[in-house]
């Protein structure tokens, strides 16, 4: 293998300044499988239809109107309004398949966190949808933070910060849960923390 096989995030971090919330996923798919050049941009990733679910009781309030695609500018205004950040925790990757399953990605080069949080200095929380986006985050964080697992979060500190970390499900199709059931984990999640 070569470096022509590394991948560097195509996205910018999402960092609206007055975030209260860093949600942190693995990395994109493949982009010959986007919907729209953002965050979760695979029609068959179901986080914004999670979103869609809990803010608008309507599962494709972020699509256009064919439902073909996903709208972009209605995304990220929402997101700008909420106060929620959106990152990734990989940022070059080397893809062991050709697809966007997080056990065959090989992390090269991690998100640089401190310069992230930095940006968003009101933030509290950190939530990682997926297994991968869990064990990188953790890698950069203190030896003795406690590991998240669904339900049960825990605290961790950085550059004299406190913050509560949350694992929750994958909107991955990929992760064996009803798209209903992970809204209604979402949106308590969402309401503990004062998003909802």
């Amino acid at each position: 293998m070569n470096n022509n096989d590394i991948e560097t995030h195509p996205f910018a971090p999402f960092l609206p300044p007055q975030a209260k919330l860093l949600m942190l996923g693995s990395f994109p798919p493949p982009s010959i499988r986007w919907k729209m050049n953002f965050y979760y941009p695979n029609l068959q990733n179901d986080m914004w239809r999670i979103f869609g679910l809990i803010f608008f009781q309507n599962k494709h309030y972020f699509f256009t109107q064919d439902n073909k695609a996903f709208n972009e500018p209605l995304i990220k205004a929402f997101l700008q309004q909420q106060g929620i950040a959106i990152s990734d925790t990989c940022y070059q990757i080397r893809r062991l398949q050709n697809n966007a399953a997080d056990k065959f990605l090989k992390v090269i080069t991690p998100m640089d966190l401190p310069s992230l949080l930095q940006q968003i200095p009101a933030c509290q929380h950190i939530m990682t949808t997926g297994d991968k986006a869990t064990h990188t985050l953790l890698q950069l964080l203190p030896a003795d933070t406690p590991i998240p697992s669904i339900g049960h979060p825990t605290t961790a500190r950085l550059a004299k910060r406190q913050f509560t970390l949350s694992r929750l499900p994958s909107s991955s199709r990929a992760y064996p849960l009803a798209l209903e059931r992970k809204a209604e984990i979402y949106q308590h999640y969402f309401q503990n923390i004062g998003l909802v």
